[in-house]
């Protein structure tokens, strides 16, 4: 018997983060830098790989730069969790000789599952892309965190994969010639409310479901002093974690 899948991230706050990120975006000036990046190395690795799809999945990209880089006549469909798409379930459609998530997949409680899922959705020789915020993200605002919680540390933030986490999952989601890799991309903040900003623009915010209690002013401000620690502008760290492979 399979065991039961553990609820980690709740999926209605998880769908609340992702539709103030839409509505967020659709003013036009919020931040958006992982996402284009991670559209950049789908381009990227189509192009090294020769990879040339008729049919295209793009899941999470609401940004529409993806499209008119794909090749003439491929055919793309757009899904979206926020739209109600879940990853963790047998897809509606298949056949895909391209599909690639992005920035949607750290924050499912099935990963295996929705990888799987992924798989299936491809057609012989398809490729998948995943990307998302790998373990190495957010280092600074982390310390900030804990400073501000003192002797009583609280999950504020979520667990991420690693890229050795990532190249196990990939082999035991039966995926041909798996490729795991991160990069790391620093972003300097001129204060911590504008890196908070920046999280929820993206749809960064905590989707756990085990409750936290709210920070106090007093810790909030903590917080923000330890993030900025006494200088005029502070770098963050954030690490893309993507991986990829084929259907046999």
């Amino acid at each position: 018997m399979t065991p039961p899948v553990p609820t980690i991230f709740a999926p209605a706050r998880r769908l609340a983060i992702r539709r103030r990120m839409r509505a967020m975006q659709a003013r036009g000036d919020e931040a958006r830098f992982l996402l284009d990046d991670m559209v950049d190395d789908v381009v990227e690795r189509l192009a090294f790989l020769r990879h040339v799809p008729a049919r295209a999945l793009l899941i999470g990209e609401w940004s529409g730069l993806l499209v008119p880089q794909l090749p003439h006549g491929c055919e793309v469909v757009s899904l979206h969790p926020e739209e109600g798409f879940d990853e963790e379930t047998p897809f509606p459609v298949g056949g895909f000789d391209l599909i690639a998530s992005f920035g949607t997949l750290d924050t499912v409680n099935d990963l295996p599952g929705a990888l799987i899922h992924l798989r299936g959705a491809l057609s012989p020789g398809g490729l998948m892309v995943a990307s998302f915020p790998g373990a190495g993200s957010l280092p600074a605002l982390r310390d900030a965190m804990l400073a501000a919680d003192g002797e009583r540390p609280a999950a504020h933030m979520h667990p991420m994969v690693d890229v050795r986490a990532g190249g196990q999952l990939m082999t035991r989601c039966g995926y041909a010639s798996p490729v795991v890799d991160s990069r790391p991309l620093s972003v300097s903040y001129r204060s911590f409310a504008h890196l908070l900003r920046d999280l929820r623009a993206q749809g960064l915010s905590r989707a756990l479901a085990s409750p936290v209690p709210r920070l106090s002013r007093a810790q909030a401000a903590l917080a923000a002093a330890k993030f900025m620690d006494g200088a005029e502008r502070r770098t963050e760290e954030f690490e893309i974690l993507t991986l990829s492979g084929f259907r046999k």
